[in-house]
């Protein structure tokens, strides 16, 4: 039985312009459900969220999706989920995303991704939570990203060392490796 019972997916309501982003994420959502783990996500059927979600339910996975009001038309809600929960801002629905997750994947994404991510690596930096927080950095999408992170290391303004914050894989398969590890 896995470590992780569910982890929450943050990425993109778009699906980015090179299609290895949205291969990635259906990767992620295949072998997430293979190991009976719980896909958190946005609720969105569009872009990569929609990836995640329709790759794990194919395979029987067990999918909850959390979307604010707001976001419903926007994002076009997932009809198709396990579990689909409307909220009535975006706070919440991280607040509810976190509290329903072991652990936290970050794919490819834009503005709300990172705000995503940098709240779950805050959290952990002030212990807040400890929950394993993982970046798929597919292509190299995050590489500059990490750049920016580790100058802000350097230049002190970070209490924390990257390496503690989160971990960083390039393909879906070393994501779940790792995961599978931390069971033993």
């Amino acid at each position: 039985m896995a470590m992780y019972k569910s982890v929450a997916v943050f990425c993109g309501s778009n699906s980015g312009n090179d299609p290895i982003y949205e291969q990635h994420a259906k990767d992620m959502g295949i072998l997430l459900a293979e190991n009976n783990i719980t896909v958190v996500y946005g609720g969105g059927n569009t872009g990569l969220m929609g990836a995640v979600a329709n790759a794990a339910l194919e395979r029987n996975g067990k999918v909850i999706g959390v979307i604010p009001e707001l976001l419903k038309n926007i994002e076009r809600h997932h009809s198709g989920v396990s579990d689909l929960r409307i909220v009535t801002d975006m706070h919440t629905r991280k607040k509810m995303m976190y509290e329903l997750s072991d652990a936290a994947i970050i794919l490819p994404g834009g503005n709300g991704t990172l705000d995503e991510m940098f709240e779950m690596i805050t959290w952990n930096a002030l212990t807040i939570h400890e929950k394993k927080i993982i970046l798929l950095n597919t292509a190299g999408y995050y590489n500059a990203l990490i750049a920016h992170i580790n100058q802000m290391q350097v230049q002190g303004f970070l209490h924390t060392d990257l390496r503690d914050t989160f971990e960083i894989y390039d393909t879906p398969d070393t994501v779940i490796a790792s995961m599978v590890l931390d069971k033993n």
